[in-house]
């Protein structure tokens, strides 16, 4: 990744992110000092904008509640510009500047990977809420006393892997219409966060009912994806596994125009906002993946009210999993600050959100502990009342519909019509 120096006019003011209009329109009884909390995230990434607008709902909605014991929520939001380099110049500015008694956000995992020692040296938590590398939690588990201040709000490539492998035994092999479906190419960007997710995709689908007969990681800068969609049809896959995030625009729309007979399933980031119809041009049509949430998915009694809230503020239909991940991780920090009366700082806050254990809008939200593999992310459960959980959909006509688990289902599997459906 290209690292490029934080200039100072680009680090992204409160009023230039219009985040003075709601730390200013709180309660007049609100008049204490407020908590600082730093906000870090791309500005230009359809996901980075889900974690800014998150992060301003959440603080409009506890500040409009009277905030932390009478002290509202101001945020402080930088643009990383997917840059390690710019992110942790932002951080050790939020913290020794503004005095930020926590730092939020961060989608990529190589960002988040190197903002994990800031977080140690300034003894402030840092809650990542979009990044998948295991090696966060795992760097936390191998180190506890020096990374206990790491907390990842967004499950890890692994995890997201296993669902993905448990979705597609679910809604293709166990379906008897669909179930000639199991020719499978593994399609994913060279990044850090997918290592795992193409290791554990080797593993698991042969278990799930799959073959596996192509695999290519390609490079994030590819543009033309003809030879590796060519190389897919003559090994006869007809399921393309993605692992893309930063790269999910070109490999989608390509599918499409090349008519790929192939369904394009797996983990596709970027699609789980409803931007990604207009930013493909409707060529995501057909397309599965999954998300932390959707329309009319009544994952929990908090769910339909964030739902809400954030398209009436925003007018997007649907957001980003980041935004889900992030509204996640302010009521975890705005808990964890109540519980300390808003005093705990550093290690006590650490403490506090360690014994996170509330209902959030993915399920239940708490950890893993220290002596875990995956030590201060979210503890992972398709029970929601016991953990987290993802849902899975697929783009219809301009719509998501839900198609996993079953109890959410708005509709089933459609195949492209230019996908021939093979015999089981």
């Amino acid at each position: 990744m290209r690292l490029r120096k934080l200039r100072p006019w680009l680090a992204l003011t409160a009023v230039s992110l219009g985040v003075t209009a709601y730390t200013l329109a709180v309660p007049q009884a609100l008049a204490a000092e407020p908590i600082a909390i730093g906000v870090l995230a791309p500005k230009s990434q359809i996901l980075g904008k889900s974690i800014f607008n998150s992060a301003e709902l959440a603080a409009s909605e506890i500040n409009a509640k009277g905030g932390i014991d009478g002290r509202p929520i101001k945020l402080y939001p930088y643009d990383t510009q997917e840059s390690a380099t710019n992110a942790a110049q932002a951080f050790q500015r939020t913290v020794q500047e503004d005095h930020s008694v926590a730092v939020v956000g961060i989608f990529e995992s190589e960002v988040g990977l190197a903002l994990m020692p800031w977080a140690s040296r300034l003894k402030t938590p840092l809650l990542i809420t979009a990044t998948a590398s295991p090696e966060i939690p795992g760097r936390t588990h191998a180190q506890p006393d020096r990374f206990k201040y790491t907390f990842s709000f967004w499950f890890n490539s692994k995890i997201q892997a296993q669902q993905v492998c448990e979705i597609g035994h679910d809604t293709l092999i166990k379906n008897p219409q669909l179930a000639g479906f199991n020719r499978v190419a593994i399609l994913s960007e060279d990044a850090d966060w997918t290592k795992a997710v193409d290791k554990t995709y080797e593993a698991c689908l042969p278990k799930a009912g799959f073959k596996v007969v192509n695999h290519t990681r390609f490079a994030p800068s590819t543009t033309d994806f003809t030879p590796i969609y060519s190389k897919i049809k003559s090994d006869k896959a007809n399921v393309i596994m993605a692992g893309v995030a930063h790269v999910s625009v070109p490999p989608v729309v390509q599918w499409h125009q090349q008519q790929v007979p192939a369904l394009f399933d797996g983990i596709n980031a970027s699609a789980s906002s409803s931007d990604f119809w207009s930013a493909t041009n409707g060529a995501t049509d057909g397309l599965i993946t999954t998300s932390a949430g959707l329309s009319g998915a009544a994952v929990t009694s908090r769910t339909a009210a964030f739902y809400n809230a954030y398209k009436a503020r925003f007018h997007i239909n649907q957001p980003a999993y980041g935004a889900y991940s992030t509204y996640e991780a302010m009521y975890a920090l705005a808990d964890a600050l109540k519980r300390t009366h808003g005093k705990a700082k550093g290690d006590a806050l650490v403490k506090a959100l360690a014994s996170t254990n509330i209902e959030g809008v993915m399920g239940r939200i708490h950890f893993y502990g220290l002596n875990s593999p995956f030590a201060h992310e979210l503890v992972a459960d398709p029970d929601t009342s016991k953990g987290a959980s993802v849902i899975a959909f697929q783009w219809q006509n301009g719509k998501q519909v839900i198609i996993w688990p079953t109890r959410l289902a708005t509709g089933k599997i459609e195949v492209p019509s230019y996908i021939p459906t093979p015999k089981p």
